[in-house]
């Protein structure tokens, strides 16, 4: 499959709409004057919250039209194949690197974290979303011995590669990058994998609550943050 080929289709049917709870995780932590540079930014959503926060926000992608409709929003912004390609951008250039919820439909997630850490300037944060297969209702799917592919869950068919929150957290300390904090989003909108007694009135304050307290067994989205702690080989 020719992954800039679909992805291109996929953004010229796409709208903007998304989760803005999940995007404000991580738009919260971004400090006015900061550069930052968001991998795989698609049509520019998240990067246009992070510039009305007082950033200086770059972008890249896949394709090419997610990187026009992130430059139509006034957003400087690159195409690039991070499975193939490094990212134009010299060692330790920018104080944040964004990756949100993208490396999981990429071939080579590790090739774009070796990116992402390089380009991370001593001291600098890595702010990282993924879909969590921990999710209570995939250790269930599991250990019964299942494995659905489920629209808008952790195994939604557009993804490729599957993480927990243990995992990702192992991938990013092995590059030099601690962990500092582990926030989750329940993302209840997405009704084809919630039960309705979950995403109902009165359960869904209380599941918020748990996503961000446990984010590996409640969340299905984790975010997690890193810092820079030493030079990257």
């Amino acid at each position: 499959m020719n992954l800039t080929d679909f992805y291109d289709n996929y953004w010229r049917q796409a709208d903007d709409t998304f989760d803005l709870e999940r995007l404000g995780l991580i738009a919260k932590r971004i400090q006015p004057g900061t550069s930052v540079l968001e991998v795989d930014c698609g049509p520019g959503v998240l990067a246009r919250m992070m510039v009305e926060r007082g950033a200086r926000v770059a972008g890249t992608d896949l394709s090419a039209i997610a990187v026009e409709r992130t430059q139509a929003k006034g957003i400087p912004a690159q195409q690039v194949d991070v499975d193939t390609q490094p990212l134009p951008f010299g060692d330790d250039t920018f104080d944040v690197v964004v990756s949100n919820s993208m490396i999981e439909h990429r071939f080579f997630p590790d090739r774009t974290l070796d990116e992402c850490a390089r380009v991370l300037s001593p001291g600098g944060t890595l702010i990282i979303c993924l879909p969590n297969m921990g999710h209570w209702l995939c250790r269930w799917w599991v250990l019964t011995g299942r494995f659905p592919y489920v629209a808008n869950s952790p195994t939604d068919m557009l993804h490729i590669r599957f993480f927990t929150v243990k995992e990702a957290r192992l991938l990013c300390e092995n590059r030099g990058l601690r962990v500092v904090h582990v926030d989750g989003s329940a993302s209840l909108w997405a009704r084809e994998f919630y039960p309705t007694l979950v995403r109902s009135r009165r359960v869904r304050r209380a599941y918020t609550w748990l996503a961000h307290r446990w984010p590996s067994l409640f969340s299905r989205d984790f975010v997690m943050v890193c810092r820079k702690e030493r030079p990257i080989p």
